[in-house]
């Protein structure tokens, strides 16, 4: 009898523990007033064979599992990716406007700095009533590469990204829109500003508020492929998105680059876009181990929001071998917290790339009728793939013991 009130004490303090995470929050970034960490050069980074531990502060100063560190280490792992990968993501101007045509379902952000003017237009699918609404924010299309039906039937707004008024798929170094606000940052990569782009998208819903319905506390968002990679990316850097579906996103996405290299034919770091990422971020092509992060603290700084992975290993390119791997460390983050049930992936195949199968559906429609409708009685445990016999622990074996050694 006492151990069984032992156990329902503990699963009650873990209950009340994950009640007081956060399921979304207010600000782009809760870490914004953390001092950035001093980054070395990349000749004075250690070699780490194993992917990257996500509690240990950058300074090597030791490591933290508590929660109430996530945000400072959360702001450090960002300052690194944007430090070694993407480029700067610049904060929000002070000139920002938005509007919405009811008659044009039409969301429109003006955005002025350094004397030039950038504007975001967003096609809006509305539901019928007085709302507010959830939302999810689909990259290129209202509802990304997901089935808009999913979205529809639960009277969940979709609104379009047009990343291309930002940068292009393949932009041209200090040519796009983006870069006559930010002279300065020609060098930055595509991620930095698709993630920038969707920060003042957010930034719009906010002020127009009183015309689109759209609950703020209930924002998605998703992709596929380079549109995956850019939802994640957006997702990481800013803490008003309550769920990431990042489907299928490869190398540069969920994948780690440290597990890629030991594969075949797949994107990895040297053979990923140049111009998604700075030029710069290529030394590390053949010297991976030295990356002070890998993509598993990508996903982590979604954390302690939710986020569902999607892979197909039909397309070798994808690397769905080392997403497994990378979902795999990424899940002690929210595990850690108490919070295991907002992280979860799904790895299948017998479908096209960026067409999601019927076997998938439910476990989208999960985390969509969880984390923006609030159904609590929704299943997203969700661990789909067809990896039983890797073993994965052997990347985060050394965790907590200062020795990174690939066994």
């Amino acid at each position: 009898m006492k151990l069984i009130l032992l156990l329902m004490t503990a699963a009650l303090g873990l209950t009340s523990f994950a009640q007081e995470i956060p399921l979304v929050y207010a600000v782009e970034n809760t870490g914004a007033a953390f001092p950035a960490p001093v980054l070395p050069d990349t000749s004075q980074l250690p070699v780490i064979e194993p992917l990257t531990d996500p509690f240990a502060w950058s300074d090597g100063s030791g490591r933290s599992t508590e929660f109430a560190d996530w945000a400072r280490r959360r702001a450090e792992i960002g300052a690194e990716v944007q430090y070694f990968e993407i480029g700067p993501k610049p904060a929000r101007p002070d000139d920002l406007t938005a509007s919405f045509s009811a008659q044009d379902s039409l969301l429109t952000v003006i955005i002025i700095e350094n004397k030039d003017t950038l504007t975001l237009t967003s096609k809006v699918i509305l539901p019928s009533g007085n709302g507010p609404f959830p939302a999810v924010i689909g990259v290129g299309w209202p509802s990304g590469s997901l089935p808009p039906g999913i979205f529809s039937s639960r009277e969940i707004v979709q609104i379009a990204f047009n990343f291309n008024q930002v940068m292009a798929h393949q932009q041209k170094r200090g040519s796009e829109p983006i870069n006559k606000l930010y002279p300065d940052l020609s060098y930055m990569g595509a991620y930095s500003a698709w993630s920038w782009g969707v920060s003042r998208l957010i930034d719009g819903l906010e002020l127009v508020q009183d015309e689109l319905p759209v609950d703020l506390k209930r924002l998605a968002i998703t992709g596929c492929s380079f549109a995956g990679k850019m939802a994640l990316y957006a997702a990481a850097f800013d803490e008003r998105i309550a769920l990431t579906i990042a489907q299928e996103s490869g190398g540069g996405g969920a994948a780690a680059w440290r597990v890629s290299e030991t594969l075949g034919n797949v994107e990895t770091l040297g053979r990923t876009s140049h111009v998604w990422f700075m030029e710069s971020m290529f030394q590390f092509s053949r010297a991976v181990s030295k990356l002070p992060f890998d993509h598993h603290e990508l996903m982590a700084m979604v954390a302690p929001r939710a986020l569902l992975v999607l892979g197909n290993p039909d397309y070798e390119w994808l690397a769905d071998e080392s997403g497994y791997v990378s979902c795999q460390a990424a899940k002690r983050v929210w595990e850690t917290f108490g919070i295991a049930d907002r992280f979860g992936f799904s790895i299948v195949g017998n479908h096209g790339h960026c067409q999601l199968p019927e076997v998938q559906r439910p476990e989208v429609e999960a985390f969509v009728d969880k984390f923006l409708l609030g159904d609590t009685s929704a299943n997203t445990r969700v661990e789909v793939h067809p990896f039983g016999e890797l073993d994965y622990a052997r990347w985060t074996d050394w965790w907590g013991t200062g020795e990174p050694v690939l066994k």
